[in-house]
């Protein structure tokens, strides 16, 4: 059963992040701004050619009292559902991995395969109460904030495991939190438990990382004008980069750090991101590789981005 009514939504973010801030927010009050001052765009250096893994914040989901989230799955089903109603009796809302393909809400149900982080808030017998606060447009449609009841035969199909992401997928789903964690074998069912907080030292992860956002986007640049077909890998990576950097100049402006004009133009270029690479995909799966509109869009970024206070300065 679908409900008319949906949770408050968190513009601006990707699933992830506006999950995570739903999941965690009772815990932290102040992770939204504690998220806004962390936001990055690290990225890895020493992968093969081709190959790219972002950090877009530091671990936000510390508590107060010294936890942490961490991911725990399952290979079977009827023992992933008990221990997320274990999870949902104790703690009241369970943070649960899904793949879009199989969410009845998503645009993208029977096209194609993501990992999407639902809130999972109650249950009564055989139904599940599932919230979602993801919007945005998305290249499928629409996705609105969801909330409803759905049958324990849904919420399996819904969280039925992706027995092989590709490479871009998997080191997406271990700096989700902003810095590697282990994850569950990929065909194990997943959600995310509070364990005991551990200092893993601000790095993202191993190997090598640029942490300075110029630097950053220059090499990104450099990585998709060498291979083209990186683009299509790489465009929901910097797409969830462009809202978490917008995300980061709604805060600067409103806490008077950031002259508001010119936190509209950067928004503006870190909009226009994702839509040129997009567009250079799509040029690249035709037999027309675009590198040079990749390489503009990123270059008026980084002029829009020099115009900006430096941090130390905020």
């Amino acid at each position: 059963m679908f409900l008319t009514g949906a949770p408050t939504t968190m513009p601006d973010l990707s699933c992830y992040t506006t999950n995570l801030l739903a999941h965690v927010t009772p815990d932290i009050p102040d992770v939204r701004r504690r998220l806004a001052r962390g936001v990055r765009l690290a990225v890895r250096i020493d992968l093969p050619p081709g190959e790219l893994a972002f950090s877009h914040h530091p671990r936000i989901d510390t508590t107060h009292d010294g936890r942490r989230l961490a991911y725990a799955g399952t290979r079977d089903w009827p023992t992933a559902r008990e221990a997320l109603h274990r999870a949902l009796l104790r703690d009241r809302r369970v943070l649960a991995v899904a793949n879009t393909r199989h969410l009845p809400w998503s645009p993208a149900r029977d096209r194609s395969d993501a990992p999407h982080w639902i809130l999972l808030k109650d249950r009564r017998d055989d139904q599940w109460l599932v919230a979602d606060h993801f919007s945005a447009l998305t290249p499928n449609g629409t996705q609105s904030p969801y909330l409803g009841w759905i049958g324990d035969a849904e919420l399996a199909a819904a969280l039925a495991p992706w027995p092989g992401p590709p490479s871009e997928v998997a080191r997406r789903d271990v700096l989700a939190l902003g810095e590697e964690t282990t994850t569950p074998p990929a065909d194990h069912y997943r959600w995310l438990d509070w364990a005991p907080a551990n200092d893993g030292g601000g790095a993202p992860g191993t190997g090598t990382w640029v942490l300075d956002l110029d630097a950053s986007l220059r090499h990104t640049s450099e990585v998709l004008r060498a291979d083209p077909t990186a683009v299509a890998r790489y465009v929901d990576d910097l797409w969830a980069a462009a809202r978490h950097h917008t995300f980061k100049l709604a805060f600067d402006v409103a806490d008077g750090n950031t002259d508001p004009a010119r936190a509209a133009a950067a928004s503006a270029a870190w909009d226009e991101l994702p839509r040129a690479l997009r567009f250079a995909a799509q040029s690249t799966a035709r037999g027309r590789p675009r590198p040079g509109a990749v390489e503009r869009s990123v270059d008026q970024l980084r002029t829009a981005l020099r115009a900006l206070p430096a941090p130390d300065k905020e």
